[in-house]
């Protein structure tokens, strides 16, 4: 199968840097398929997960924060604010997040900003999706 370079980049570090033969993102408008030679694209991402397949190896699965794709040039770009590896994800740490931002919705504590756990709920849903592989 054909394949294409996956570059997934956060402030802090560089996640991902493999050739691939398929990319899923999470975008606003739903799950963008990305296979090689794709058409120059420029996307926003959502909070989500991000799965690929490895020219050689299984499928794998990336947690994301918000961010952008672009695809130019048979290689993918995925910069976002954060980005977790389905291997790195400490599962019982992101369920602990999620409990709290839902008690922190369920009680809206007026000291708490509401969108803000929103996202840590969201982001929390997102590790813990990637870590147990499942959508």
């Amino acid at each position: 199968m054909a394949e294409f370079r996956l570059e997934v980049v956060t402030p802090n570090r560089k996640v991902v840097e493999r050739e691939v033969s398929l990319a899923l993102l999470p975008s606003e408008l739903g799950e963008i398929g990305i296979l090689a030679h794709h058409a120059p694209l420029i996307s926003s991402l959502t909070i989500g997960v991000m799965e690929f397949v490895p020219t050689h190896g299984e499928r794998r699965r990336v947690a994301l924060g918000d961010g952008f794709a672009e695809m130019a040039d048979n290689t993918l770009t995925v910069l976002v604010d954060t980005a977790e590896l389905d291997s790195e994800i400490d599962i019982m740490r992101a369920q602990e997040a999620k409990e709290r931002a839902e008690k922190r919705l369920r009680d809206q504590q007026e000291e708490w900003d509401f969108s803000r756990a929103q996202v840590s709920l969201h982001k929390a849903a997102a590790r813990i999706r990637a870590a147990e592989g499942s959508e």
